[in-house]
Parts: C-alpha cells; structure tokens; sequence
C-alpha cells in the first residue's frame, strides 16, 4: 500500500465569476452564433459559480499565437509549480514537520495544456533544492483523468519502493487553451466549464513512518488501481492541434457513455478486492461537469451527499483538468473519515478512458 500525507493547491490571481465569463464569450462569440443566447445557457446550467485563472480576461481579448501561448504555459506552470509544491511540504493541516525537497525520491508532473522539453519538473528542480538523483516522470495527455492516473502511478511507485516519498503535481492552465475564432459548440462548452489549477501531492511507501510525519491521526491510504481504454472512442475527447494551438473535443455523449459504461468498470474492479459499491463511503471524483456528475449518481447509485465535495469543488473552482480531482481528494483529507472505510477516486479522460483508485482510511 501507500498513503497519501500532504496535499495543497496554489493560488491564481484572477477568480472570475461565471457571469463576467459569460458576458465575456457574448461580446467575442455574440456575433459568430444567431442562437448565442441558447448557447450560453450553457454557462448558467452548468452550477459553475466561480473559477481562478493565471491571466485576467483582457488578455484573452487580443490575438495570440500558438507560440506565445506555450511560452505564457511554461512560465506560469514553473511559477505555480514551485508554489503548490512548496505549500505542500510545508503544509502545517497534515504535516508535523516540513519535508524537503531533498528528501522526495521520484517526481510525477502531470499536464495536457501545454509543452515544455525540459519538462516542467525539470525547470521546477532547478528552482528547488531538490536531489539530483530524484527520479522524473512527466505525463502528458491524459486530460480529465490525469490527477487519478497521477495517484495511481504514485502508488505504483511506492508498491517498489516502499521507503519512498512521492511528489505528484498537476498543472493545466486550460484557458492558455482557448481559441477566440473557434467557433464550434464545443468551444462555447468548454469556455463555460473549463479553467486553471495546480495541485499537489506528497504519496509516501508503507515503509515511511506516518506517525513521525503526519499532524492527522488517519490517513487515505491507495489499496488498488485500474487503468482502463474504452475501444474505438479516441474522438469523445481531446485535442485537434493546429496552426493555431490545441482545439477542445468534446463530445455531447460523455455523460451518456458514463451512464453505460462506467458501472461494470467499477464494479469488476472492486470485486477483485471483495468490495461493493455499497461499501464505498467516500466518493472521489473528478466533476467534469453538471451532468457528469448526475451521470455518476445514475451509474453507480450514489446519492447527492456523495457526489456533494465534487460539486462543490465545481461550483467554486470549475473544470480544471487534470488538477481537479486533486482538489476534490485535498477536501476529503481536511475532512477526514473513518477508520477502516473505503473511498473510490474516479476521473475520466481522453482514450476514452478511466483512471479508478480505491482508498481507505487507516
């Protein structure tokens, strides 16, 4: 096994409400679409109240190159990549003492929202007083699944290397992404949904003792995870690169595909480690969205309670990729739980794919 000691998020400078974002896509979009205000019911549906982005509104007025873009990418995500990675160890809610940098064995970075070689690890390493020696695995392209896959691989790691302390940190600066003379219906939906975060967390080995580490008498400690490739859906979501930059699929089925597909995933899974969806206690997903949600209640029989964090993770920071999740599973150690319950991290992502991690409190 391996548990999950310390998580944090950093902060981005510009919360902007649902209602400025949808005021601002009616002056770029208002004169593209006859039926724009339908459209942006979009915006008003979907229970996003608030998100957080790296760059004001203004900015994304002006034309910007594909270029520019990633360049903007790779210095935010270094700046806000020291600052979660530093709030994470250093986080006085789950840590007894500090834990340096030179103490983390292997890095995990995770992003599908622009491109950086030397990954941006790498640049972040340099900042850091970080070993050398610490091992770097950069992820890109899993999307919306790639805080889970980042958890599991964490796990994975820590299953080898039991004395090992894990750094995963996710950024997607998602509105980097957006195409202002894109005017496809998937664009308008993603610009209703979609906006920046940066998490991190620290995954520790059984080996590593909690007791000297933790302020928390419990811990989420990982159990199991499965990664799982739908067939012949690479077009339900991801990204078409152009000239221009990366340009948002997104299909209007996912919340359908989630309804059928999701729960025989879920529940083969769990049987392997004789669980039941009964047993699961703590519910954490990734919120793509409303209807996401909902679709989730409907396939696996969860109530609203349980589906209640993810929700409120969306209403306040919306849809951050990857990143997201992270700050669903943040919420859920503040909280805590109960000795011996079981919690079942679920995000879905581009393949179509999913990334489940079944979790327990000890």
């Amino acid at each position: 096994m391996a548990y999950v000691l310390s998580s944090a998020h950093a902060e981005l400078p510009y919360a902007l409400t649902q209602d400025a974002i949808m005021e601002f896509s009616r002056e770029l979009f208002g004169e593209s679409f006859k039926n724009i205000e339908r459209l942006l019911q979009a915006f008003k549906n979907g229970q996003v109240q608030t998100r957080y982005l790296s760059n004001h509104l203004e900015w994304f007025k002006e034309d910007r190159t594909f270029a520019e873009r990633n360049d903007m990418y790779i210095n935010q995500a270094v700046q806000f990549g020291v600052e979660a990675v530093k709030k994470c160890l250093t986080n006085e809610r789950f840590l007894k003492r500090e834990v340096a940098e030179n103490e983390i064995d292997a890095f995990f970075y995770i992003s599908s929202t622009g491109i950086a070689t030397p990954t941006i690890e790498a640049r972040i390493m340099n900042i850091l007083p970080f070993r050398p020696h610490t091992k770097r695995i950069p992820i890109w392209g899993l999307g919306c699944a790639g805080g889970a896959s980042g958890l599991a691989r964490a796990f994975d790691y820590c299953q080898a290397y039991p004395k090992a302390k894990v750094l995963v940190l996710s950024v997607e600066l998602c509105s980097l992404t957006f195409q202002k003379r894109d005017i496809s219906k998937s664009n308008i939906i993603g610009t209703s949904l979609f906006s920046d975060g940066v998490s991190c967390i620290l995954v520790c080995g059984d080996d590593v003792p909690a007791a000297e580490l933790s302020s928390r008498d419990q811990q989420f400690h990982v159990l199991a995870s499965q990664s799982t490739l739908m067939p012949n859906s690479l077009d339900v979501m991801g990204w078409n690169v152009k000239d221009e930059g990366l340009y948002v699929v997104f299909s209007k089925d996912i919340p359908t595909i989630v309804k059928q597909w999701l729960r025989p995933n879920v529940t083969a899974f769990l049987e392997e480690y004789n669980v039941t969806l009964q047993d699961i206690r703590y519910f954490v997903a990734h919120p793509g969205g409303k209807k996401v949600i909902e679709a989730y209640q409907e396939a696996l029989g969860f109530n609203e309670e349980m589906t209640s964090i993810s929700m409120e993770v969306l209403k306040e920071f919306g849809n951050m990729s990857s990143a997201t999740v992270l700050y669903v599973l943040e919420r859920f150690m503040e909280r805590g739980g109960i000795h011996g319950e079981y919690g079942l991290a679920v995000a879905l992502g581009p393949g179509f794919s999913s990334e489940l991690v079944l979790m327990r409190w000890n």
